[in-house]
């Protein structure tokens, strides 16, 4: 096995690598120098589109037909998308591998999961008239430049707002790059424009000339980290200068007349220049080496290197990291190498291996860390194997050693080693990975529909599998020529008992294939009701829909079903649907009581329910400002119960409520106050306070107050109005219908003892001591005495004499006295 450094170029003070990733890549008969090839981030897909610009040989009908072809990095067509919407102006990728196509129109298509399924959206902002020129594509976003030179930008692919920026001056734009928002000051997207010998920068606010003099400048490139802007000249140089066009770096001559085809970076330190089949690579200081092929190059740049790309053969340039530079650099007494020249004296089992570790013996645990951080950047197994046994043998001989870093780092390998294999080709580095996550790189073995891979991968390192199940499924729903029946069982089978899977999805798939019976079908297996729901009341299963949401307990959720349901058909046919189920007809009757009470009055007219009816109307009489609205909603009222003999009485009621409306409608007419709202004992009692008693007598006779009611509501009313004469003239009545103590009992208690003791004589039916108990109340002990006197009760009288003072003492001694004579 040769050494990794025979792949390393030294460039000035630094070594790079390039490291082939596959070979026979295309097929030769391709001309991938006619096709526009980007690839996305993180080693991603591929997507290729003829360039229509250029000429190429006829190969029959089927090379005619235009279309954006993805592949993986190894060659592997993934997808065929059909294009017949107009002249492509750009590919890119968003981070997530999210494929944008823009046209000359300005209409971009979003290709999510690399299944051709898209999200069409318009840039606007002239784009149809004045045409696309160009553009470029960030992490999250791109910029588009406009036949007038307008710079427009989307930075939300889920919610794209295309906006403008500073308009930069007039003249052509010789090449142009853009600087994410992530990595200005302003945190905006800055724009850069090459227009005739200068540089222009723009952003949402302003467009600022930078005063360069050196133009025009054939290419411009940033460094993903945004700190780094390469410029190449027109007379062949290469420029290396700050962000803020502040330093110049470093400066490559490099004496081709012809301007290279492509400029890009390399990682963050440095460049590459791109010919037909040449490549020159740029380091710092100006160091450059220079890479020959047998075909046509292009360039996929990504976060920490490139990837180039030919008919033959894939390969990745990079900066050679510093733990694989310290561990395999020709000469290095490094820890790392020490331990890893340890271990292969080991297996020739010599002493040597013993020494070895006795030299390191203080930087150990530092020579393990380094040959596990050298493992993850080696793309040869054999070299991983090597530098994990040597971290494994240098933490044997430590006393105490954290595994963890070791441990992690054997489980990346191992699933970065499944996703290099060419038939899947994601050549990611270990940096990459860490930067994609697990996750992500599961989501992208899945839109590649490596399912098997997919669940090996999550279940070995421990991640939830439900989404790649779920995804598999509605692949089979779009693909599966099978019969419906079949599609479900299978489906069942695979996805039945696995945690998190949403058989929603899936039904929500073949809903859009057309399938409603499959889709049907596969909501009855989905165990969550507001998942159903939805999606049954999409594809006209009104009444299943409800059902379900009415044995999931939901009330929220059955009131959105019934929402949707009453929008959709006539009245009566909602009615009917809410009829056979009370749990649904009580929703809408809590629900209609206070938002809809038309909706209320037709469900009881529909359901035959007259007395609901009938308290409806009432309620709404009662609570009405004008008498006119009242009467007509009580004979309404009394309309629906009138042909039935069972309310007869509720019928009287109402009549009667009617008649008291009319009453109350001429008592306000004749005397200027409120009485539309009373009750009949409260209209009484209103006319007496304002002193009319005839018409209180009326009300009276014409709704059959008995005379006991009658006498209480006068009492108690002329007590409200503090009408003492008008008691004193009923003490004088012959008879009360409710006796005479209540008359003594609100006087009193209305601060009167004087009117209420002209009732007590007429209280004939209580006992001695309880008349006598009422004079003391009033403050009348002599009289209190007379009935002790009458009583001949000695006992209560000297109980008096007690309470006596003054001229009742001496009243009280006088009874005393006569009934000791009497004696």
């Amino acid at each position: 096995m040769s050494k990794p450094t025979a792949d390393w170029e030294r460039v000035g003070d630094r070594f790079y690598r390039k490291t082939q990733l596959y070979t026979s890549v295309f097929d030769p008969d391709l001309e991938i120098e006619n096709y526009v090839v980007t690839g996305a981030p993180y080693s991603g897909a591929v997507a290729i589109y003829r360039d229509t610009s250029k000429i190429y040989s006829f190969r029959g009908s089927q090379t005619a037909k235009s279309s954006i072809d993805l592949y993986s990095c190894a060659g592997r067509l993934i997808r065929q998308i059909p294009w017949e919407k107009g002249a492509i102006r750009a590919l890119g990728w968003s981070e997530d591998e999210r494929l944008l196509v823009v046209t000359e129109d300005g209409t971009v298509r979003s290709y999510v999961d690399l299944q051709g399924d898209f999200t069409p959206f318009s840039l606007g902002h002239g784009s149809e008239e004045h045409g696309v020129q160009a553009c470029k594509f960030w992490a999250t976003g791109f910029a588009a430049l406009l036949g007038d030179n307008t710079v427009v930008i989307v930075t939300n692919y889920d919610e794209p707002r295309p906006h403008v920026l500073a308009a930069p001056p007039s003249g052509e734009v010789v090449s142009w790059a853009v600087i994410p928002p992530e990595h200005t000051s302003s945190r905006s997207v800055e724009v850069i424009l090459a227009i005739d010998k200068t540089i222009y920068v723009t952003d949402a606010v302003e467009c600022e000339d930078r005063g360069l003099e050196a133009g025009p400048f054939r290419h411009i490139s940033v460094s993903p980290n945004g700190e780094f802007i390469a410029l190449y000249t027109d007379d062949g140089k290469v420029w290396v200068i700050s962000s803020d066009f502040q330093m110049r770096f470093s400066e490559y001559n490099s004496k081709v007349k012809t301007p290279p085809r492509d400029l890009q970076w390399c990682g963050n330190n440095a460049v590459a220049l791109a010919w037909e089949d040449e490549v020159h690579l740029v380091g710092p200081n100006g160091a450059a080496t220079e890479y020959f092929y047998n075909s046509f190059v292009h360039l996929l740049p990504d976060v920490d290197g490139l990837r180039v790309l030919t008919n033959d053969v894939c390969e990745f340039v990079q900066k050679v990291p510093e733990a694989s530079e310290e561990v395999f650099r020709l000469g290095s007494t490094s820890p790392g190498s020490v331990l890893l020249d340890a271990v292969d004296q080991l297996e020739k089992k010599t002493p040597k291996a013993d020494d070895n570790i006795q030299l390191i013996r203080q930087n150990l645990d530092e020579a393990v860390d380094v040959c596990i951080r050298a493992a993850g950047q080696e793309y040869s197994i054999h070299w991983q194997k090597q530098l994990l046994k040597a971290a494994s043998f240098g933490k044997s001989v430590l006393d105490f050693y954290n595994s963890d870093d070791f441990v992690d780092m054997t489980e990346s390998l191992r699933v970065l080693n499944a996703v290099r294999f060419f038939e899947v080709g994601l050549p990611l580095s270990y940096d990459q990975y860490i930067r994609l996550t697990p996750e992500r790189l599961v989501q992208r073995l899945v839109n590649r529909q490596d399912y098997l891979l997919a669940l090996r991968v999550s279940e070995y390192l421990h991640l939830p599998v439900d989404r790649i199940y779920v995804h598999w499924a509605r692949q089979k729903v779009r693909t599966s020529a099978s019969n419906e029946d079949m599609i479900c069982e299978e489906i069942v089978r695979k996805l039945n008992g696995k945690l998190g899977i949403s058989f929603e999805e899936v039904a929500h798939a073949a809903y859009d294939e057309g399938r409603g019976k499959l889709a049907t079908d596969l909501l009855e297996h989905e165990p969550r009701a507001g998942k159903q729901v939805p999606l049954l009341l999409r594809i006209g299963e009104d009444s299943v829909a409800l059902d379900k949401a009415i044995e999931s307990g939901d009330t929220d959720l059955v009131f959105h079903v019934l929402l949707s349901i009453k929008r959709k058909v006539p009245l009566a046919s909602f009615f009917r649907t809410i009829n056979s189920r009370p749990i649904a007809t009580a929703i809408v009757e809590s629900s209609a009581i206070d938002q809809d009470r038309e909706l209320l009055k037709d469900l009881y007219y529909q359901d035959d329910r007259r007395v609901d009816g009938s308290n409806l109307l009432l309620s709404e009489a009662l609570s009405a400002s004008d008498v006119g609205p009242a009467a007509d909603k009580l004979k309404m009222a009394a309309k629906l119960l009138r042909d039935s003999k069972d309310h007869a009485t509720q019928v009287a009621a109402l009549e009667d409520a009617q008649k008291l409306l009319r009453f109350q409608e001429a008592f306000e007419k004749d005397l200027g106050e409120r009485f539309v709202g009373l009750s009949v004992n409260d209209t009484i009692s209103k006319l007496i306070k304002m002193g009319n008693m005839k018409r209180s007598q009326k009300v009276q006779t014409e709704f059959k107050v008995s005379d006991k009611t009658f006498w209480w509501i006068r009492l108690r009313a002329l007590i409200v109005r503090r009408d003492w004469r008008e008691l004193e003239e009923l003490s004088k009545t012959r008879k009360s219908p409710i006796g005479w103590e209540p008359f003594f009992n609100e006087s009193l208690g209305a601060g009167n003892p004087k009117v209420a003791s002209l009732y007590i004589p007429k209280c004939t039916s209580l006992t001695m001591p309880e008349r006598a108990e009422m004079w003391i109340k009033c403050g009348m002990i002599s009289k209190a005495g007379e009935e002790a006197l009458k009583a001949k009760d000695r006992n209560m009288l000297e109980d008096l004499r007690t309470k006596a003072t003054g001229n009742s003492a001496l009243d009280i001694d006088r009874m005393i006295a006569q009934l000791q004579k009497g004696r």
